[in-house]
C-alpha cells in the first residue's frame, strides 16, 4: 500500500505520450499517422483533464537489467525519480532498494519472490520488460495490491526472425562451417546439408510468435504444421494437428513457443525425441525448462537428432561475462558445447533494438497510466479496469482507486462512504480473490479528500487505496 505521505501530497499530472517520437521506434504507417492527426484534433476540441495524484518528485522508479532508454525517457518526462542499473541486483541489495520505490522495472533475470515483495512498502506496480512474468510471484503481488504489466507482443517478430535464421543455419550446418574457418579449416561439403524449401516446420504453440513464424516459413516454401492446446485459425496454408506426437512424427524442424508451466516442463524429453523423424532438428526459443537437455544431448550423440538451436536454458547467468556459462550453472554444459551442429545463443530471441525500444514504450506507458490514472488494462495478475478521462471543466473531482478482497458487501460499504458526493462514474471488476474499484466523485474539497481516505482506510477488506485528483 502506498504511504499516507504520498497520498497526502498529490500534485502532478500525466502527460500524454507520443509513442512515435520515442528514440529507435519505427515511423508510423500512413494509417497510424492519420489516426494520430485525428486524435490530436479531437483533443484540441475537448481536452482531457490531467489528474494530480502526487508530487512527481516523490515517485521513485527502479529499473534493472538495462531496460531500454525509451522507458527511462517516458519516466523522466513524468518527473519521477529514476534509478537505473544495467544488471540485476543481488537479493540483499534488491530488498534494500525495493523498500521505498513505487514501481520497479525488470526483465527475465530478476526474481521478485514473496520474500522480496514483502519488503516493498510503497510498491504500486511492477513492469516486466519482456514477454514472460514467471519471474514474479503474481499471486502474492495481487494480494498486496501490486499490479504487474508485461509486453506480450512487442518482440514477437524478433524471435520469429531468429528462429527462421536458425532453421536455415541448422539445415546448412553454418555454425560448424564458420567455427572451422575461424580456426583455419577449409571444409567445403554438401553431405547432410539441405534446402529448407519443401521441408516441414512443426510449431508447438501457435501464439503471436508461432503465427508470425508460420507466415515467414511459408514464404520460404516450407510446409507448416502446428500444435496448440486450443483450436486456433491457421494463417496461410498451415495446418493444426491434434496431438504433439503427430507433429513430431511429421516435422523436419520442430520449434517450441510455449510458456514455462508445470505442464510444459520437460515437454520435450526422451519419448518425444524418439517420436521425431530421424535426422530432424529441434529449436527452443521459449523457456529453458521446456526441453530435457540431457536427453537431447544423447539424441544428438546417437544421430537421432541432426542438430539443435537453443536460446534459453534452465539456469542462466545473472549478468554478461567470460566463463559464466559453465558446468556449475548447468552440469551438462561442457558436453552440450562439444556437440556438432548445435547453435547456442544467450537468450537473445527478443534482443533487437526495435523490440527493446517497443517494449520500453509499451511497459513504461502501462506503468505510467496505472500510477497516474489507475488504468489497469493489460495487467496480468489483476482485474482490468479503466475509466474515461475527466474533462477540463470537471472541477473538485476525485478518482478513488480501491483494491479489496473479493467478498460480499464491500461495494455497499464503499458506496456508503462515497454517498455524500456525486458518483459521476464507477467501474469494478474482480479476478479471483482480488477486486478493484475505480470511481470518479465530484464536489469534493481538500478536506473531503482526507476524510474519504481515512474512512476507506478503516474498511475491513481493503488491500490498497489511492486517491487521484
Amino acid at each position: 500500500m502506498t504511504s499516507p505521505r504520498v497520498i497526502d501530497n498529490m500534485q502532478s499530472s500525466f502527460k500524454q505520450m507520443n509513442v512515435s517520437s520515442s528514440p529507435g521506434v519505427v515511423s508510423t504507417s500512413p494509417t497510424s499517422s492519420f489516426m494520430n492527426a485525428m486524435s490530436q484534433r479531437l483533443s484540441a476540441a475537448k481536452q482531457a483533464k490531467t489528474l494530480k495524484p502526487f508530487s512527481t518528485g516523490d515517485m521513485k522508479i527502479l529499473l534493472l537489467e538495462n531496460v531500454n532508454q525509451t522507458a527511462i525517457d517516458i519516466f523522466n518526462e513524468q518527473g519521477y525519480q529514476v534509478e537505473f542499473y544495467k544488471s540485476s541486483l543481488p537479493e540483499e541489495e534488491l530488498i534494500a532498494k525495493i523498500r521505498d520505490v513505487h514501481a520497479i522495472g525488470i526483465r527475465s533475470k530478476t526474481k521478485l519472490t514473496a520474500e522480496i515483495l514483502k519488503h516493498a512498502k510503497n510498491l504500486v506496480c511492477i513492469g516486466c520488460f519482456c514477454i514472460g512474468t514467471n519471474q514474479v510471484d503474481l499471486d502474492y503481488a495481487a494480494t498486496r495490491g501490486i499490479s504487474v504489466f508485461n509486453s506480450p507482443f512487442s518482440n514477437s517478430r524478433s524471435v520469429a526472425e531468429l528462429v527462421i535464421a536458425e532453421v536455415i543455419s541448422l539445415a546448412r550446418q553454418l555454425g560448424d562451417r564458420s567455427i572451422e574457418l575461424h580456426t583455419g579449416t577449409w571444409n567445403k561439403v554438401s553431405h547432410r546439408c539441405w534446402e529448407v524449401r519443401g521441408k516441414t516446420l512443426g510449431i508447438v504453440g501457435y501464439g503471436h510468435i508461432g503465427s508470425q513464424l508460420s507466415v515467414l516459413a511459408e514464404a520460404f516454401g516450407m510446409h507448416v504444421l502446428y500444435y496448440d492446446i486450443v483450436t486456433i485459425m491457421a494463417l496461410g496454408t498451415a495446418k493444426q494437428v491434434s496431438t504433439l506426437d503427430e507433429l513430431l512424427n511429421r516435422s523436419d524442424f520442430v520449434t517450441l513457443h510455449v510458456p514455462a508451466t508445470e505442464e510444459t516442463e520437460n515437454m520435450i524429453s526422451a519419448p518425444q525425441l524418439a517420436a521425431m523423424k530421424d535426422g530432424a532438428y529441434l529449436i527452443n526459443a521459449s523457456r529453458g525448462t521446456v526441453v530435457d537437455i540431457p536427453s537431447l544431448i544423447q539424441a544428438i550423440k546417437f544421430g537421432k537428432i541432426a542438430g539443435a538451436a537453443l536460446d534459453v536454458y534452465p539456469n542462466e547467468p545473472a549478468k554478461n561475462g567470460s566463463g559464466v556459462f559453465n558446468d556449475e550453472l548447468n552440469p551438462w554444459i561442457s558436453e552440450l558445447v562439444s556437440l556438432p551442429n548445435v547453435i547456442l545463443t544467450p537468450h537473445i530471441g527478443g534482443s533487437t533494438e526495435e523490440a527493446q525500444s517497443a517494449i520500453g514504450v509499451e511497459v513504461a506507458a502501462s506503468l505510467s497510466k496505472y500510477i497516474n490514472e489507475g488504468n489497469s488494462v493489460g495487467a496480468v495478475n489483476f482485474p482490468e479496469v479503466s475509466l474515461r478521462s475527466l474533462d477540463l471543466d470537471q472541477e473538485n473531482t476525485v478518482r478513488v482507486l480501491y483494491i479489496h478482497h473479493n467478498v460480499p458487501g464491500v461495494l455497499k460499504t464503499v458506496n456508503n462512504i462515497l454517498s455524500d458526493h456525486n458518483i459521476e462514474k464507477q467501474f469494478s471488476d474482480s479476478r479471483g480473490n482480488i477486486a478493484y474499484l475505480i470511481a470518479d466523485i465530484s464536489d469534493v474539497n481538500m478536506g473531503g479528500i482526507k476524510d474519504i481516505y481515512d474512512r476507506l482506510n478503516e474498511t475491513q477488506y481493503k488491500i490498497s487505496i489511492r486517491l487521484l485528483y
